[in-house]
């Protein structure tokens, strides 16, 4: 069966109706992007205002020093954060959301209210399933 990027078609219906079979591939890598764990806490930690790396991790529990520097790098690639290094003695870095994701800060923001709201229901839920999924 051939999937619609290969005949060059969208989606009848659905949220991808409309959308370029061409652009489905990119749209996807900025989902992954957008959607990935770090990613979102890193958003809603920055919601407030700039932050150096160190105040990043601290406030990021369980994210590693490897991940935080790769989530960092790769939302600065995209133009969703910046970085801003000062000349001074010892050196300070400092991290922004930008004009282009404030927008999507927003969303960012309802969904780790929504996940935080049902914790608790999901876990039973997880517990009644018998699920191996990670804890928390």
């Amino acid at each position: 069966m051939q999937d619609s990027a290969d005949t060059g078609t969208t989606a009848a219906i659905g949220p991808c109706a409309g959308i370029p079979a061409d652009r489905m591939d990119f749209i996807r890598q900025v989902l992954d992007r957008v959607g990935d764990k770090w990613s979102m806490l890193v958003f809603g930690v920055l919601k407030h205002g700039s932050l150096r790396y160190t105040d990043l991790q601290r406030q990021i529990p369980g994210i590693s020093q490897r991940m935080l520097t790769r989530t960092l790098r790769q939302l600065q690639e995209d133009g969703l954060i910046t970085r801003t290094a000062y000349a001074e003695v010892p050196p300070r870095v400092e991290y922004a959301l930008t004009p282009l994701s404030r927008g999507l800060n927003e969303l960012v923001m309802q969904l780790i209210g929504w996940a935080a709201d049902h914790h608790d229901e999901i876990r039973a839920n997880r517990a009644q399933a018998g699920s191996t999924s990670p804890r928390s």
